[in-house]
């Protein structure tokens, strides 16, 4: 294995970790309330807020990203995620109190910000002309934290207490973060191979991308860090409500979130070959009514409409990072993404509370997941509104679109 395919590897891995960490606590919320009680209380909702500090960390720590990567180097900054979360992870399993837990979790996602802005970008630059395959497995390795986290939590939690659900995944992570220790320094831009130059695009067009990349950012953040928070306390409350089913609540949402990684798979393999909005529309357009149902499912039903909308969900986040590596010069990707993750994770960041609270005022998970329908709206007026140009699948075509940048009514050409 060459010295960039091990990066590549480095990079899916902590992809993995960077959403397994932050949805321990989702799962773990349910032992603590049967194991802690003395501690931290009996009600979930507050325990789960406790995660607020970790994702607003999560989502400002992107920030300053692409200005430390010019710093400090990818290569660095990726170590760090490793060490830093992997520590912060384990510090968790020893706290004794909300505070002390809420801290813990604060460090854990500050360091785990590193990784989309960096990671995501590095990735980017090592595909070469293949962007939508190498981000749709990208995005696999990342829906693998997010299914394996609750049913590995949930196991963890039940035989050996809560305490080991951070511990374990804590002391692996910083014992990748050891392996990686010693890979050499690659040029990730390089390691691609040949390709193209990046064309130029016209200006009102790019503004345009970007624009639907923003406004993108903050909805599709919170519904996708939201859903997956609530989906154990969802197979919970409709499918196995006694305390003695925790790991069958971990499976549960391991199989519905399975589907998500599916379709990231399969999308990313379709980017390279079709135009991003083709495939956005149809997914955002679905998972408004699909979650409309899921908010008043009840029995088995509940588990294919949570894995339809975790397809849907999950489906998106390939095409929405594809947007900027076909759209943004690479020399300012790391930058762009930096911006889009700070804007997303403050979103993301809303999830915590939000679920929280408004299943402690309503004491059930329909009220939010109506609330993330709405806003799933938003994400489909984005997806109408993003360019749809055949340019996207043959970059010299650019050249034409400056001297015609309109295409004629009903082409496939339209901006």
């Amino acid at each position: 294995m060459s010295p960039a395919t091990r990066q590549i590897a480095f990079i899916n891995t902590a992809h993995t970790f960077t959403h397994y960490c932050l949805l321990i606590l989702a799962t773990a919320a349910l032992g603590i309330v049967q194991q802690d009680t003395g501690r931290f209380g009996s009600e979930y909702g507050p325990v789960l807020a406790i995660g607020t500090a970790m994702f607003v960390l999560y989502g400002l720590g992107a920030l300053p990203m692409g200005w430390l990567a010019e710093k400090l180097g990818r290569q660095t900054l990726m170590l760090i995620f490793f060490l830093g979360t992997g520590g912060c992870m384990a510090l968790a399993g020893f706290t004794s109190s909300p505070i002390l837990l809420g801290a813990a979790l604060g460090g854990m996602g500050a360091f785990s910000a590193i990784y989309h802005p960096i990671g995501t970008a590095m990735l980017v630059d090592a595909a070469g002309d293949r962007v939508g395959r190498a981000v749709g497995l990208n995005g696999v390795f990342g829906n693998l934290g997010v299914a394996t986290a609750p049913i590995i939590t949930a196991f963890l939690a039940t035989n050996y207490g809560w305490r080991w659900a951070f511990i374990v995944p804590g002391v692996l992570c910083v014992l990748v973060g050891l392996l990686y220790l010693r890979e050499p320094v690659v040029d990730m831009v390089k390691a691609g191979g040949k390709r193209k130059p990046f064309p130029e695009i016209p200006t009102a067009i790019v503004r345009r991308a970007v624009t639907v990349l923003m406004l993108l950012a903050f909805s599709s953040g919170l519904i996708f860090n939201a859903f997956t928070l609530l989906l154990p306390k969802l197979m919970e409350e409709r499918l196995a409500s006694s305390p003695d089913l925790l790991p069958v609540v971990g499976m549960l949402a391991f199989l519905a979130t399975l589907c998500g990684g599916l379709t990231q798979f399969t999308v990313g393999r379709l980017i390279d070959r079709m135009t991003l909005r083709s495939l956005f529309l149809p997914l955002a357009a679905l998972q408004v009514p699909v979650m409309l149902a899921l908010s008043f499912a009840e029995g088995w039903i509940v588990l294919a409409l949570s894995a339809a909308t975790a397809a849907m969900i999950f489906g998106q986040v390939t095409v929405n990072e594809t947007m900027t590596a076909r759209y943004i010069a690479p020399a300012l990707r790391a930058k762009l993404y930096s911006i889009r993750f700070t804007v997303g994770f403050v979103g993301a960041a809303a999830a915590s509370p939000l679920v929280g609270f408004m299943h402690e005022a309503t004491g059930t998970l329909a009220a939010s997941i109506m609330v993330l329908a709405g806003f799933g709206s938003i994400t489909l007026a984005c997806a109408f509104f993003f360019p749809n140009r055949r340019e996207e699948l043959a970059p010299e075509l650019w050249a034409e679109a400056h001297d015609a940048p309109r295409a004629p009514v009903g082409a496939t050409r339209s901006a």
